[in-house]
């Protein structure tokens, strides 16, 4: 079972993201920041990250570029998807640059939502 670690500070988002991806067969843990993205990590081993692009304590944009630089070359590379409520705020190569692998827009498409965590873990 692929397991997906989700960053967002929403626990609606949060919890029918879970829901969704739940009934894909994909084992779910949340989380509200940025920095227990990284404290999960430390612990655990996840197939692909959720992160919301404006969280308190570390945002989205410094999580991702703290992930891309980790020592462990297995946990940097992880798939990464951006979620954000301001997708005009930034471009995909801004997301690209900080180590996003793609983006979903809110209010989530669960269909897109679905395409892309498959796509970037099998």
């Amino acid at each position: 079972m692929k397991k997906v670690l989700i960053a967002e500070d929403s626990s609606v988002i949060q919890n029918l993201a879970k829901k969704i991806l739940e009934f894909q067969n994909f084992e779910i843990h949340a989380v509200k920041n940025g920095q227990q993205v990284l404290d999960e990590l430390a612990k655990a081993e996840f197939d692909i990250i959720l992160l919301d692009i404006n969280m308190p304590v570390m945002d989205g944009m410094d999580c991702a570029r703290a992930v891309r630089a980790l020592a462990d070359k297995k946990k940097a590379a992880i798939p990464m998807i951006a979620i954000t409520g301001n997708a005009r705020n930034y471009s995909m190569d801004e997301f690209k640059a900080a180590g996003f692998n793609d983006f979903l827009a809110k209010p989530l498409n669960f269909d897109s939502l679905v395409s892309q965590v498959k796509a970037l873990t099998e």
